[in-house]
This record gives C-alpha cells, sequence and structure tokens, in this order.
C-alpha cells in the first residue's frame, strides 16, 4: 500500500469515527450551509497580508504625517507652527490643537507599528514555515527518497 493509499484509509476512518461520535449543538450541518474543512491558509494568502500592510505603512507614513507636514527649520510642522502662534496669542485653541496633534501622532505611530508588526511577521512565519516543511520532508524519507508510509511514522509517536 503506498502512502497516499494508506494516508487516505486512515483519513477516512478518522472521518467516520469523529462523525459517528461527534455532538453537534447549534451548528450547520456539512453541506451547502456548512463545511467539515478545516481553515486552510496558503502561503500565497499570507503573502498578499503582508504585502498589503507593508504598502498601508508606506502610504500611511506619508499620507498621515501632519506633524511634520509643512515643517520649518527647526523641523515643527505647520500644524505645530500653528498651535505655538495661536498659543503665543492666548488662545485656548492653541493648546487644544497641540493636544490634538499630540494625540493624532501617537495613534498613527501605533497604527503604523502594527502595520510593521503584521508584515515582518509573515515574512518571517512564511520563510520560517518553508524552512520548517523542507526539514520535515527531507527527515520523512527512506534512504532510497521514498516516502515513510504513515503506519511507519505512527510507529514514532506511540
Amino acid at each position: 500500500m503506498t502512502f497516499d493509499e494508506e494516508w487516505s484509509a486512515l483519513t477516512a476512518t478518522a472521518e467516520e469515527r469523529r462523525q459517528a461520535t461527534a455532538m453537534r449543538l447549534n451548528q450547520a450541518a456539512p453541506g451547502p450551509g456548512g463545511s467539515n474543512h478545516d481553515l486552510v491558509v496558503t502561503q500565497d494568502d499570507l503573502g498578499a497580508v503582508g504585502s498589503e500592510a507593508f504598502h498601508l505603512h508606506g502610504r500611511l507614513r506619508k499620507g498621515a504625517d501632519i506633524a511634520g507636514a509643512g515643517g520649518d527649520k527647526s523641523g515643527a510642522g505647520s500644524t505645530a507652527q500653528a498651535a505655538k502662534e495661536l498659543s503665543s496669542r492666548n488662545m485656548t485653541m492653541g493648546t487644544e490643537l497641540s493636544t490634538t496633534l499630540s494625540i493624532w501622532d501617537s495613534q498613527v505611530k501605533t497604527v503604523l507599528q502594527m502595520c510593521a508588526h503584521i508584515s515582518n511577521h509573515l515574512d518571517h512565519s512564511k520563510k520560517s514555515h518553508a524552512r520548517n516543511e523542507e526539514r520535515i520532508k527531507a527527515s520523512m524519507r527512506h534512504r532510497d527518497g521514498s516516502a515513510v508510509s504513515v503506519s511507519e511514522i505512527s510507529k514514532y509517536v506511540k
């Protein structure tokens, strides 16, 4: 029996056992409205999410930087300059504008950090999983290169 045949037989037996003993509470039956498949995420899906996070980071960094927009020689942006000018003329709006700018800048930096974290984590995950997959594939073969059968694998797990 080949690996694929043995694997198919074992998964079919496991699925039969699961369906026979499974308790269904508030659950749609498998079929058009429900599914009995596991969650599957492909490398392409992860790559697309990581790419979107990377592009969003770049667009957000350029478009949401109101603290640095229209900066002068000291590096203060036009909004900070306006807040300083209003405050110097004893207008309470200057302090409020400065507070708003500070909160906005903090929140933009938080979103930028989240986008960078998502992008970097997914890049790392893709590479790490690919390396692990290759290592597992190499270790699960006989010396002649043929695949190890499921029954042989289960001997190692018991």
